[in-house]
């Protein structure tokens, strides 16, 4: 279960990152920034934060809520950062990443001194210190909390998306290749919402 003790043991302000969407096909890839300015949060929040693909649906919907109930109170900072199909075909899906990261933490008005980050790599030109952390999502509260914020709202983004792109099953498999994807492909082809530097979507690009 994670906890304050990375963010307790740097003195300044301390923002959690992490990112959902690598894996996908379709979509862009979201990430998450939270920052704590207070313990005193909402005895709920840090009893469920923990890696969001441990959770169900259910679960990180509500902490997602809270967070937000937390973020209004002053007690949080928030943002979300966002890099395009495009740019993850332009510059890599691991660049892609580490830029929507930075776009979260600008997004989230915050001025963190350290920025932890789930995972073994570390971006340059940060502006900040910046420290990986493997499997940080469920050893930080803060890279938790960036986790859920993340997944939530790439899920809502692709179920928007399932609306204008009927046919690929992105409602359920947000992105993955799964059958019902595969076969929206082979049916309606690719979107221009679809990835085209991954291989599986190469090969139905005509």
């Amino acid at each position: 279960m994670p906890d304050f003790e990375l963010e307790d043991g740097f003195k300044g302000c301390v923002a959690g990152v992490d990112e959902a969407g690598r894996g996908p096909w379709v979509g862009p890839v979201v990430a998450g920034c939270a920052v704590f300015l207070t313990h005193n949060v909402d005895a709920r929040l840090l009893a469920n934060l923990d890696d969001s693909k441990k959770l169900s649906k259910k679960k990180r919907e509500m902490l997602y809520d809270l967070l937000q109930q937390e973020a209004k109170c002053g007690h949080m900072l928030l943002g979300i950062g966002i890099a395009s199909a495009k740019e993850i075909d332009e510059i890599n899906i691991l660049n892609a990443s580490f830029l929507a990261m930075k776009r979260a933490v600008e997004q989230s008005g915050a001025k963190p001194e350290l920025v932890l980050i789930d995972g073994n790599r570390v971006p340059k030109n940060f502006g900040c210190k910046v420290q990986a952390v493997v499997k940080g999502d469920a050893r930080s509260y803060s890279i938790s909390a960036g986790s859920i914020l993340a997944k939530v709202y790439r899920d809502r983004l692709m179920a928007q998306m399932a609306l204008q792109y009927p046919g690929y099953g992105f409602e359920k498999n947000a992105g993955y290749g799964t059958k019902a994807h595969i076969e929206g492909l082979q049916k309606f082809g690719v979107t221009p919402q679809h990835r085209r530097s991954y291989m599986p979507v190469k090969a139905f690009i005509k």
